[in-house]
């Protein structure tokens, strides 16, 4: 089939794009235009009409990209016209009435252009990630992912891999031959090799995850000591609502910001304390949740109540910031028990001490990121696929004698089927559709 879509915003816009890949792509050009094809790769402007008619759509630049030298390895269109939604529509609807033409789904462009050979799996998912992209860190790593550092260092591994296997599947075919022994010793000391640097890689401290789904913070506390208005603070818009009403936030309140530059997954949680209320307690239960999952916790408190429960203390670890909130409510010293938490005093009615705690959380994150030049892995499915692959090398390790061979060379296939796996080296089919539907149609 030949697939349609728009692939530049949705919406009013002074152009719109829309992209045209499949065998019937000279058809849609002739048709859609009543001309012959134009120069390869070359902009020409051309009246659009209905199905070849008199019928005008629009006036725009048709750009024709011959197979295979197109980002989807088929013979590939581009329709720029004035970008208004009865322009679109026209344009989708004349394209729809031609045959073997249908719109396209999320990400079938690039799944195609996957599919053709034209880039890899990780490039095909960094695609994906610069287009989502919402502070210049993602920019970075998405750019950076696409570069092909990252597959390099798989595809080395790899085909490092498939010479061991090539190895000990020759012991195994030819028995009665005695391998060198310097062979033996090399293939242990490259294995070895590989699995210390995907051990290495392993231990990233989810920096690529982070920068990619964003750094998660947490807001606990009892209620009533100003979570939901320092997550509008935050936000810079009312996000949660404020109330006297002790116990109003029951579920979890998620806004998305960039902070400097960093990418940041901000959570509003319930008021943690004792209750008899089954819903709140589910709300209670939810929060001490996201304080476990949570990169950074504010534990922030009253100043009017600076006793907190056992169950703050708790949460109050390296990875903690304690706030006191309404400081400008209480006159003299604070209680010495809390200065050992290094606490930061604020008022967010009164705008007192905000930047002081902007800059510590700042300050959190940077130390967070400060591994970023090494990033390998971006995606959970990397690294369950370099666990399985570390794994099998650790089998692999313990087979020393002849008699194991046979073991031997299956965990060496495994290993090197989930490297496969992260670039598309195997059979992926069953991936694909989850890693394609996160792409927004039109790419």
């Amino acid at each position: 089939m030949t697939i349609y879509a728009l692939s530049s915003g949705s919406g009013i816009s002074g152009i719109a794009v829309i992209r045209v890949s499949g065998k019937n792509t000279k058809e849609v050009i002739k048709k859609l235009t009543g001309s012959s094809l134009p120069r390869p790769r070359v902009a020409t402007l051309k009246k659009f009409n209905k199905n070849g008619k008199k019928n005008l759509i629009d006036e725009g630049v048709v750009l024709w990209f011959p197979a295979p030298n197109s980002y989807t390895g088929e013979d590939l269109a581009e329709f720029h016209v004035h970008g208004s939604r009865a322009v679109v529509n026209a344009m989708h609807l004349a394209i729809s009435k031609i045959k073997n033409c249908r719109l396209a789904e999320p990400g079938e462009f690039t799944k195609k252009a996957f599919q053709n050979g034209r880039i890899n799996l990780l490039k095909a998912e960094s695609i994906a990630d610069l287009i989502s992209s919402e502070t210049e860190i993602q920019r970075k790593q998405a750019v950076k992912i696409m570069t092909g550092k990252s597959s390099d260092r798989f595809n080395s591994w790899r085909e490092n891999l498939l010479k061991i296997l090539s190895h000990v599947e020759a012991k195994i075919d030819f028995p009665d031959e005695d391998l060198p022994k310097n062979i033996i010793k090399e293939i242990q000391s490259k294995s070895n090799h590989i699995l210390k640097e995907i051990k290495k890689t392993l231990n990233d401290q989810k920096v690529g995850e982070r920068i990619r789904e964003g750094f998660k913070i947490a807001i606990l506390g009892p209620p009533n000591s100003g979570k939901s208005s320092l997550l509008n603070y935050l936000s810079k818009r009312d996000v949660a609502i404020v109330s006297e009403i002790a116990g109003t936030t029951r579920d979890v309140i998620e806004t998305h910001l960039n902070l400097d530059g960093y990418p940041v997954i901000v959570s509003d949680t319930a008021g943690i304390r004792s209750s008899k209320n089954e819903i709140e307690k589910k709300g209670i239960k939810i929060a001490l949740k996201s304080a476990e999952d949570a990169d950074l916790k504010l534990v922030i408190i009253s100043a009017k109540k600076p006793d907190f429960a056992i169950v703050f203390k708790k949460l109050l670890t390296k990875n903690a910031i304690l706030v006191v909130n309404k400081s400008d409510l209480v006159k003299g010293k604070l209680n010495s028990k809390l200065k050992k938490y290094e606490p930061v005093l604020i008022s967010i009615k009164k705008n007192s001490n905000l930047n002081k705690l902007i800059k510590k959380i700042k300050s959190k994150l940077k130390n967070k990121f400060t591994t970023t030049e090494d990033i390998l892995i971006t995606r959970e499915r990397h690294r369950q696929n370099l666990i399985n692959c570390a794994q099998h090398l650790e089998k692999f390790q313990k087979k020393k004698s002849v008699q194991d061979f046979d073991k031997a060379a299956e965990d060496l296939r495994l290993a090197t089927r989930h490297l496969g796996m992260i670039v598309g080296k195997v059979d992926v089919e069953e991936l694909l559709g989850s890693i394609f539907n996160d792409f927004c149609i039109g790419k």
